[in-house]
């Protein structure tokens, strides 16, 4: 060996240090991966746990697909075959580039793979010959999965259990997800001699101790927003508050608004200021902007003090509520809007108030909501008899804990809510980039039992209201006694209250004049969508008689933009005419600046 062979002194030194240093981080990630194990068995040693093996009730539906499969061997085996025949092209193609390059590999037949996504955009995943057997492997194993999954013989509900829970394990076993199996992990913990996996650790740690001893993924910086101070600014007062609600009424913004105000009804299933995230975003700014006298409902985030709750306790909180729009205003009917869960409670609110004979609600309008739950959305795959079961038992303190929902609604899109910020945030080590909306998305609400129970046993599970079955206070609740004029938005690309279903329970209001829009992109982005944005577009057809949403869609004009400027003016035609406009809290005094303090409170800081 030549002495040119051999590094200098100040190489070894280098080479050295470098060691050092790495060995150094790794002893690091040990002793914080210890602490992260020891507050997670410290928090399973204070929970509750069900003895259930089978907590989502997810067995009946797998069993029924083993024997879809099995029932038809030949298919079964013919595909497994195709699987396995290209299984061997992508080892034969990954060989061929390994030895002959580029060139040589185009001489193999590939077989049809699923879109790559952005979880594979390192150029070693498409470049080097180990990293993209892995991936094409992994691409034609989870294709088929699915693919079996969706073409079985099965019961259409528990096919949609099988295909969520078939997704959400091939989205968790993605080549992506493991740091030894990842080139972009592997290339930084090199070049960061491991320094990125310390980060890394350290805001999992911090993010097991924000959730008591449960990973709470961060999305977002956590410290760059702020409800009242980046967040719901738009100025108003808390005029009244009760055991479940804050009212607050929004100051005017024009010298003369119209005379009928607006009440929102937002879901408690997230917090309201969704319609409130800042000014160039705010619906509830807007409409101020447009002339209204605007309200809203600011719904508490339950704890014990809420356990004996009800659905009708909820409706009568609302009610209560218009009683404060209308005392505050002086007027004797408000519109109202509302919101998803909110819409539904709205639903079987007018419909109680316009089959008692009371005139309070001039119009109501539902922002994607769901009176039909036929087809209730991927959420319906976590609601059964057994789920609800073992929902109840998280609720043996009378509400249902805020993480519980947040897991639910990031199952709906693993792949871009848990894995892709598990490989940047604690992998790669990269701090989230602020995002208002994901802010917004983690600031989770927890669930009062009774409220909830009744809502997945009776809307999601029994489907009662749309059949005329639902009772309230021993009373029925039917559509079919709405009578008020109706503005109906569903979203196009909504996956928790399809479009479809909308549009059918929309259809179920005979008597009201219903007026039904359909939005561009989905259940958020579609709601919220200031003009200004210029974003998305939205359809309209007055002619509501086809059974179903293609054949309205077959007669509907589509219009660019938002549909905000098309339910301004059906709401202007009906909010008669303009007055002085009302400043916040001028009747009945004010309580507290707006946002208040109960949308202030967060379930991670209790």
């Amino acid at each position: 060996m030549s002495d040119k062979t051999l590094p200098d002194g100040a190489d070894f030194e280098h080479i050295i240090e470098d060691r050092q240093e790495f060995a150094g981080n790794m002893h690091e990630v040990f002793e914080i991966s210890q602490e992260i194990l020891e507050k997670f068995l410290e928090a399973e040693a204070d929970e509750h746990h069900s003895t259930n093996p089978d907590p989502m009730n997810t067995m009946p539906a797998f069993t029924e697909l083993m024997t879809a499969l099995w029932s038809d061997p030949q298919k079964l085996a013919e595909s497994t075959q195709k699987y396995w025949e290209a299984q061997g092209h992508l080892w034969q193609h990954a060989m061929m580039k390994w030895m002959g390059g580029d060139e040589a590999a185009t001489e193999v037949e590939m077989p049809d793979l699923p879109a790559e996504g952005k979880r594979f955009k390192h150029d070693d995943w498409s470049e080097n010959a180990v990293f993209e057997y892995i991936k094409q492997s992994y691409l034609l194993a989870s294709g088929w999965v699915q693919n079996t999954v969706h073409e079985a013989d099965m019961d259409p509900k528990d096919r949609k259990k099988a295909e969520f829970y078939a997704r959400n394990f091939v989205e968790a076993m993605s080549p992506a997800n493991f740091a030894a199996l990842n080139p972009e992990v592997l290339e930084a913990t090199a070049a960061e001699k491991g320094q990125n996996l310390v980060r890394g650790l350290k805001m999992m740690l911090a993010d097991m101790e924000r959730g008591k001893g449960k990973l709470l993924i961060r999305q977002t910086d956590m410290d760059a927003f702020e409800v009242g101070r980046n967040m719901a600014m738009t100025e108003g007062e808390v005029i009244w508050q009760n055991n479940i609600l804050q009212l607050i009424q929004y100051s005017p913004l024009t010298e003369e608004a119209y005379s009928k105000p607006l009440l929102m009804i937002p879901p408690w299933i997230n917090k309201y200021y969704v319609l409130d995230l800042n000014e160039k975003k705010s619906m509830m700014k807007w409409l101020v902007e447009q002339g209204y006298t605007v309200f809203i409902i600011s719904w508490v985030n339950p704890d014990e003090a809420q356990k004996d709750e009800t659905w009708a306790s909820y409706m009568q909180g609302a009610s209560d509520a218009i009683d404060r729009v209308l005392s505050e205003t002086g007027q004797k009917q408000t519109h109202i809007a509302s919101y998803c869960i909110g819409g539904t409670m709205a639903a079987t609110l007018t419909a109680v108030l316009n089959r008692d004979g009371d005139k309070r609600i001039a119009s109501s309008t539902f922002f994607t909501s769901l009176v039909d739950f036929e087809d209730a959305g991927e959420l319906q795959v976590f609601v059964d008899d057994k789920t609800i079961a073992m929902v109840d038992e998280q609720m043996e303190k009378g509400y249902l804990p805020a993480q519980t929902m947040a897991s639910a609604f990031n199952m709906l899109r693993s792949g871009d809510l848990i894995w892709s910020y598990v490989v940047s945030n604690y992998m790669l080590g990269k701090a989230p980039v602020p995002f208002d909306l994901l802010y917004w998305n983690a600031d989770s609400t927890a669930m009062p039992a009774k409220v909830h129970h009744f809502y997945l046993d009776q809307f999601y599970t029994q489907n009662k209201l749309v059949k005329n079955l639902l009772e309230i206070d021993g009373k029925p609740v039917r559509l079919g006694d709405i009578s008020v004029p109706v503005y109906h938005v569903a979203a196009k690309e909504d996956h928790i209250a399809p479009a479809a279903s909308v549009y059918g329970g929309a259809r179920e209001m005979p008597k009201a004049d219903v007026r039904f829009v359909l939005a561009g992109s989905g259940h958020i982005a579609g709601v919220v969508n200031p003009p200004a944005a210029g974003k998305y577009q939205y359809w309209t057809n007055t002619d509501m008689s086809s059974e179903t949403l293609e054949g309205w869609l077959e007669g509907a004009a589509e219009s660019a933009g938002s549909w905000w400027l098309d339910w301004d003016k059906w709401l202007k035609r009906k909010s008669g005419k303009k007055v002085p406009a009302r400043v916040a809290g001028a009747v009945g005094g004010v309580l507290e600046d707006a946002p208040g303090a109960f949308v202030k409170l967060r379930f991670d800081q209790r």
